[in-house]
C-alpha cells in the first residue's frame, strides 16, 4: 500500500483545525516520540485517511468524512501543539 507523509493532508488539515498544521509537533501516544506532522506516515486509500507515528507506527490520527463532516480521532496523539509553539 501505498504511503505518503503528512503533507499529503495538509489541506484537509487546514480544512479541519482552520491553520496550517503540518508543522505541529505531535507526541506520539505510543512511543512518546515527538516529530511535526508532516513527518509521518500517511495512508489515503483506507476506509478514511490514517495517520500513523514514523517511529513506531503507531496508529495517531483517524480522518473520515461522515454525512459531510470530518470525523477525527486523534487518540494516538498525547500533545499536538500548533506551529511555534513548544510542548
Amino acid at each position: 500500500m501505498e504511503t505518503l507523509d503528512g503533507n499529503a493532508i495538509a489541506g484537509l488539515l487546514y480544512e479541519i483545525f482552520g491553520e496550517e498544521m503540518t508543522a505541529a509537533t505531535a507526541i506520539c501516544e505510543s512511543c512518546g516520540s515527538a516529530a511535526s506532522v508532516a513527518d509521518s506516515v500517511v495512508y489515503l486509500r483506507l476506509p478514511g485517511v490514517v495517520v500513523r507515528c514514523r517511529n513506531c507506527a503507531g496508529l495517531q490520527m483517524v480522518i473520515t468524512r461522515v454525512h459531510g463532516l470530518n470525523c477525527v480521532d486523534l487518540s494516538g496523539i498525547a500533545v499536538l501543539e500548533p506551529p511555534g509553539n513548544t510542548p
